[in-house]
């Protein structure tokens, strides 16, 4: 790929990301409700995109590769934390708070942890993704899942395989 055009795709990429969730959030907040979204599939994702921050910066790589992961990871605590209030669940939040910060902590303990962690880390985004459609197909309803959240997520993915 020719240098200002992966230059081009690197910051389309960073600005993408750090606008990926809002339309999710909009639909939720302006229905008041999280119909259609998986919780499961949002900790699944949200347990990828940790494990591979916590890899990025566990091995000193340049801020300039994993950019856009704090900032996803950022708006995923919000959806969650929308999910819970909707849901009747808030309290529960905690409980992952937790979980996730000791998740993040013990990722380090070992190399070997780690390690195995970032090679399952592209399986367990893969799973998020199939959880949230098998709830779909359960549901047989959308509801507040936006497209045009899927639609850049599947750019950001895309483009990361030209640019990594």
């Amino acid at each position: 790929m020719a240098p200002g055009l992966l230059d081009l795709v690197h910051l389309t990429t960073w600005a993408v990301c750090a606008v990926i969730k809002l339309p999710q959030l909009v639909a939720v907040l302006r229905a008041g409700s999280a119909w259609g979204l998986s919780v499961s599939s949002l900790l699944l994702e949200l347990a990828g995109l940790l494990v591979f921050l916590r890899y990025q910066i566990y091995y000193g790589y340049p801020l300039e590769t994993y950019l856009e992961y704090p900032i996803v990871i950022a708006q995923d605590v919000i959806l969650l934390c929308c999910i819970m209030h909707f849901s009747g669940k808030a309290r529960r939040a905690f409980f992952y708070a937790v979980a996730f910060w000791g998740g993040w902590y013990m990722l380090t303990l070992q190399k070997w942890i780690i390690d195995l962690a970032m090679n399952l880390c592209t399986f367990v985004s893969a799973a998020s993704k199939l959880v949230q459609l098998q709830h779909l197909l359960d549901t047989k309803d959308s509801g507040q899942v936006s497209a045009l959240t899927w639609g850049m997520s599947v750019y950001a993915s895309a483009s990361k395989l030209q640019t990594t």
